[in-house]
């Protein structure tokens, strides 16, 4: 990180150190805490649901302090994850100091720490999420020599009560603009307060989902994050979750991640956009091209699109957004460009030039990124996911892919230049693999391909026995005949479930 960097840096305990996070140590942040009135210190983890659990500590001294940033805490493990026998259920909850910032939402002045679990015998929890994708991004560095960056579009609408004036249309509220974009004031508040908790975050803006009924309305909004290691890309995105539910209940409004809230209108993704580096450099164009590293990838996706929807798609009504017309995927498939396919190879600056010095002919300086732009973008992921699971998900199909005798070829075959859901083009969506249909085809698909994710140790086995089991518990084997029969009530009913899944 530059001088320029930490002088712009949103978060306080950058700017007070003048260091970049991941050079904070334990005295940086005794430190910080001493010399800024901290009172209190929060402990944060994510339990089995992918959501964000809290141990709160009061400051009485600075031994107390220094024994808790050095030792941690115990947590009862069987409370946390399913697959923990309470019969030896304790473990260890250990901060990482680079995770640190002031929480934005404490009653008093207060640090946050995201931690992470070690068992009894002091070894880290082979089952826990961070280990996991940590694990994943090690495997693909050790056999490919590639590191692996990635990030999300989060997507969430906000329910709020109905408005008279300046109304938006229905499906038509895409980077709408205030006053016809009435939170984006929540949004903005809510990209500063993830600066400030270490988020790097890219844009926000309004999204095409509007829904006006029963004098509520419903508005849909995104914010998109900057490629960053693939371990903290998963951290961003649960961190962000939790601060756009703090500042909802802030408002008095409900904020959800559910992936479909209303039958005919848009549901909320969770779009995976990943990049390979090589020494630095985007190894995923060669020249002004897509490279062959990755189309290996993109193979790899495509190879593990359907077991990859057990850790992406993890709720019923998941199955009710991957349908057609509906800018989500339902076939396996990739393209340029394209929204209808699973895997979008979206615009990446390749040979266009400065474009900023023709839209501006009085500017003199050219400007030369650092790295490339260019990602690719998993399009099937809703705010169901366990984000941790998913990432590592994603680095293991990636390096799959680079391990395809015949990637290239697969490559090939699933590529597409069309809208697929255009009348035209009923055959080859008809001809495209399709997608799981429910939580129990997904399991399914897990258990077909578990050798691959369990390799070079990164899913345990019982970890991955856990996870189908989740999805096996929803039994919704039958869920489009339950639709077909009785859409309105079967939609009503499971909206209502699982609206504040993730």
């Amino acid at each position: 990180m530059s001088s320029a960097s930490i002088e712009l840096s949103p978060n306080k305990i950058v700017q007070y150190l003048g260091k970049p996070p991941e050079e904070f140590t334990k005295a940086d942040l005794m430190k910080f805490i001493g010399e800024n009135g901290i009172q209190m210190l929060n402990f944060r983890y994510v339990g089995g649901d992918g959501k964000l659990k809290t141990l709160n500590f009061v400051i009485t001294s600075r031994a107390e302090l220094d024994r808790i940033l050095s030792t941690g805490e115990r947590v009862d493990g069987s409370s946390l994850f399913a697959h923990i026998d309470a019969a030896s259920s304790d473990l260890y909850v250990i901060p990482r100091y680079r995770t640190a910032y002031v929480n934005m939402f404490a009653p008093v002045p207060t640090v946050d720490m995201l931690c992470s679990y070690y068992t009894s015998e002091g070894t880290p929890l082979a089952s826990s999420p961070e280990s996991i994708v940590r694990r994943a991004h090690d495997s693909l560095k050790k056999q490919t020599g590639l590191t692996f960056e990635a990030m999300g579009e989060l997507e969430y609408y906000i329910f709020y009560d109905r408005n008279p004036l300046y109304p938006a249309a229905a499906q038509s509220g895409y980077e709408e603009s205030a006053p016809f974009c009435r939170w984006e004031k929540l949004r903005c508040e809510t990209m500063q307060a993830i600066g400030q908790a270490g988020g790097k975050i890219k844009y926000g803006h309004s999204e095409v989902g509007h829904i006006t009924g029963d004098g509520q309305e419903v508005e849909q909004h995104e914010i998109e994050f900057l490629p960053v290691p693939v371990e903290d890309a998963a951290d961003q995105i649960v961190i962000a979750k939790w601060i756009l539910r703090m500042i909802g209940s802030k408002y008095g409004y409900s904020i959800t991640f559910s992936p479909k809230i209303s039958a005919g209108h848009a549901g909320s993704g969770l779009h995976i956009h990943t990049r390979l580096l090589e020494n630095g450099k985007n190894a995923m164009v060669e020249g002004s091209k897509l490279s062959d590293t990755a189309r290996k990838a993109i193979a790899g996706y495509t190879r593990l699109a359907s077991s990859l929807t057990a850790f992406g798609n993890t709720v019923p009504v998941s199955y009710l957004r991957l349908v057609p017309h509906q800018e989500a995927p339902t076939n396996v498939c990739w393209g340029d460009k394209n929204r209808s396919v699973l895997v979008r190879v979206p615009l990446g600056w390749l040979g266009v030039g400065n474009m900023a010095r023709d839209a501006n002919p009085q500017e003199t300086e050219e400007f030369a990124g650092e790295v490339s732009n260019q990602t690719v973008e998993f399009r099937c992921p809703d705010g169901s996911a366990n984000v941790y699971h998913l990432m590592a998900g994603l680095a293991v199909a990636a390096r799959h892919g680079l391990q395809m005798q015949n990637a290239l070829e697969l490559a090939e075959k699933l590529y597409v230049n069309v809208n697929i859901f255009a009348d035209e083009h009923q055959k080859l969506q008809e001809r495209l693999p399709q997608l799981p249909t429910s939580c129990w085809d997904s399991s399914e698909a897990l258990l077909k391909d578990r050798k691959i994710y369990e390799q070079d140790g990164v899913f345990s086995p019982s970890v991955i026995d856990a996870i189908a089991e989740g999805l096996r518990k929803h039994n919704d084997a039958d869920l489009r005949d339950r639709l077909r029969s009785n859409e309105g009530e079967v939609i009503k009913e499971l909206v209502a479930r699982y609206l504040h899944c993730g």
